[in-house]
């Protein structure tokens, strides 16, 4: 076992539990400010949030992040004020811990990409040093001697020092475990990170120094690690939890009894028996690549079964009795399906977790927009795909963002409307079908004011909602005469349809009143690996079309489709007809003249209706060939990418089929609502 393996495997971890100690951090703060400005203290909130920030420094310091162990060390020092205040902190002060937790963000996002660490401000420092008089980090005393060899000192900053000596004035022992990795060890389950978590959970670590140590029995891969930390525990309970023996635990100072006016903190440092955090037992993290890595197998076995169910089809046509190998088959096709959904649940994420973000949105829109804004989360228990969760965030940000800038009045002005001065933004979902998932982001605003969008645009007043989103999502579009630092760049809502209806191959709908308030929905797949969908033929090529986007497959008769005239965006006349089904006519499109294969050799026999924005169209194919379970991969290459062609997938007989996006190829057609060319 290698030094440089052993910490490769931490730093994924690290990247896993900062992520997940960030965002309590920022839950932490909100509520402690939603607290105060009810004129209550919150004690749990700044305890929770203190021991957050002491991980992420412990963390910090054993990878090496140095900026991130300095900004931390001074918040903690500010909470350790705030425990002896009662949980009171300054309005003020929660602005400065949010800075320093976005800091500590940008920090481990540049440890991520191994990019170059950002500059820290040093008035963000200046400001972290402020909350509490006298906590700017000093040397140790020589009140207190510790027992260090150089290697480790050297490692130590002045502040830690000056930790480790006031933890043993406090009364608490200053104490050294040393642990060597090694192969035996980490098949018993001991590593670097499960023995931080157990020594953790007996005392407090000030830091984790990896040394580089000569090959031994004890230590083959040349590294050791010095957890140097405060407790009471006895030197055997700590050799247990390290899994060392004793003699790998020695004392770095003697502890004292603590002086009559010290403060009393260590409530702070250790953490009530009955407030542990249980629910993690039984969990662990696993790193995005490898489940990535697992749905490409995935997708392997499924293009495999495909090609075997082709080969078993050809041999039963020749006569061979398959039955047995039929049969294994069918057993073969379930266990992928259950190793499918057993893969796509390992990959969901509760919605719930990424939509929390916005209340930190929201906070910093209201201070600087002045505006009272409310904002509700509605997601339940709703789950999606992680890569789904991820890239809707961003749409899901500057829709709420629109909706303060845009249209929330000022407190001023709902009062002369007879509204409440606080405004709401409410953000829901829910899961639509097991396939889709549905977003709702809506206010109690002014609504958008159509005449002013078409003035911008230069385009006639709009008629239908439809419309009024299209104008929305043109690139460039502001109805702001001059930009601020939140909106009025034109970028927005151009954003969020690329986001919603290219990448996710979703849904953008809108509805408006006046003066009542506007709601935007968004429609997207659950996941983007696995689809159902339909196999059909046209022209003697076969396409595919994702289940979730066909309303139904209809029979036609084609003695009752009446083709007339298309319209001129759509190309050659005999492209466009219209059918009758269940007492109502709606239009038909010949699929094989709008993919450019010419006028349909034989009558067309089944159609794919499609539902959008209210509009029913039907697309007329040669035949059906049935339902399968694909793997679509996307076309990134521009020089490949298509209006209507949302990527490829393989069948199984190695052969790309294309899959297509009848909703998108409608619009390219002409054929959507009145203006509404890009949006679906």
């Amino acid at each position: 076992m290698t030094s440089a393996g052993d910490l490769g495997d931490f730093r994924t971890s690290y990247l896993g539990e900062v992520e997940e100690l960030l965002a309590a951090a920022n839950a932490q703060l909100l509520a402690i400010d939603a607290s105060l400005r009810k004129g209550e203290s919150n004690v749990r909130a700044v305890r929770e949030l203190f021991r957050a920030l002491h991980t992420i420094k412990g963390l910090s310091a054993m990878v090496g992040v140095e900026p991130v162990v300095a900004i931390t060390h001074r918040m903690e020092s500010a909470l350790r004020a705030t425990d002896r205040a009662n949980g009171r902190l300054p309005l003020p002060a929660i602005d400065v811990l949010l800075r320093g937790v976005r800091m500590v963000e940008q920090h481990v996002s540049a440890y991520a990409d191994d990019g170059a660490p950002p500059v820290t401000p040093p008035g963000l420092l200046d400001a972290l040093d402020a909350l509490e008089p006298g906590a700017a980090p000093t040397a140790v005393t020589n009140e207190v001697a510790l027992d260090l060899e150089p290697a480790v000192a050297k490692a130590l900053a002045a502040f830690e020092l000056d930790e480790l000596a006031r933890g043993v004035r406090e009364g608490r022992r200053a104490v050294r475990v040393d642990f060597a990795p090694s192969s035996e060890r980490a098949a018993a389950g001991l590593t670097i990170t499960t023995v931080r978590e157990q020594v953790g959970g007996l005392g407090e670590i000030v830091k984790v120094v990896p040394l580089s140590v000569p090959a031994t029995a004890t230590a083959p891969g040349g590294i050791a690690f010095a957890l140097l930390l405060l407790t009471a525990a006895s030197d055997e309970a700590l050799a247990r939890a390290a899994g060392v023996g004793v003699e790998a635990v020695r004392p770095l100072a003697a502890a004292r009894a603590p002086a009559p006016e010290a403060p009393a903190v260590v409530d702070l440092l250790e953490p009530d028996p009955h407030e542990q955090d249980v629910h993690r037992r039984g969990a662990m993290r696993v790193d995005v690549g490898r489940l990535d890595e697992a749905m490409e197998s995935l997708a392997a076995l499924i293009v495999s079964r495909a090609r075997l169910g082709r080969e078993l089809a050809a041999l039963t046509a020749r006569g061979v009795d398959v039955r047995d190998l039929a049969l294994a088959l069918q057993d073969d096709s379930r266990r992928i399906r259950d190793l499918r959904s057993s893969i796509l649940r390992i990959r969901m994420v509760p919605v719930a977790e990424a939509l929390e973000r916005l209340r930190l949105v929201v906070r910093g829109l209201r201070r600087a927009s002045g505006k009272l804004v409310r904002l509700d989360l509605d997601a339940g228990q709703v789950e999606c795909d992680k890569a789904v969760a991820d890239r809707v965030f961003p749409a899901v940000v500057h829709l709420v963002r629109n909706a303060v800038d845009h249209a929330i009045e000022a407190p001023a002005e709902r009062r002369q409307r007879g509204k409440p001065e606080e405004a709401s933004v409410r953000v829901a979902c829910v899961a639509r079908s097991n396939t889709q998932l549905e977003l709702t982001v809506s206010d109690d605003g002014r609504g958008v004011d159509r005449e002013r969008v078409a003035r911008r645009a230069s385009r006639p007043v709009p008629e239908g909602d439809a419309a009024l989103l299209h104008l929305l999502c043109l690139a460039g579009l502001s109805t702001r005469a001059e930009a601020s630092t939140t909106s009025g760049r034109g970028m927005g809502m151009d954003i969020v349809r690329r986001i919603v209806v290219e990448e996710l191959g979703g849904e953008l709908l809108l509805r408006t009143e006046r003066g009542a308030g506007t709601t935007f929905t968004l429609r997207v797949p659950l996941t983007l690996a696995v689809v159902e969908a339909f196999a059909f033929e046209c022209a003697e090529q076969r396409f595919l079309v994702p289940l979730a986007t066909v309303d139904e497959i209809v029979e036609v008769d084609p003695g009752r489709v009446a083709y007339g005239p298309s319209p001129r965006s759509a190309g050659a006349r005999g492209l466009v007809g219209v059918m009758e089904r269940r007492g109502s006519a709606i239009p038909v499109v010949d699929l094989d003249a709008a993919l450019g294969f010419g006028a349909r050799r034989s009558p067309a026999l089944r159609a794919l209706v499609v539902r959008r924005d209210g509009d029913v169209i039907a697309f007329a194919v040669d035949r059906m060939l049935g339902q399968h379970e694909v793997v679509v991969r996307p076309l990134t290459d521009p020089l490949l990418k298509v209006t209507g062609v949302a990527g490829a997938a393989d069948l199984g007989d190695g052969r790309p089929t294309l899959v297509l996006d009848l909703v998108a190829l409608r619009v390219r057609l002409g054929l959507g609502p009145a203006g509404s060319r890009g949006v679906r």
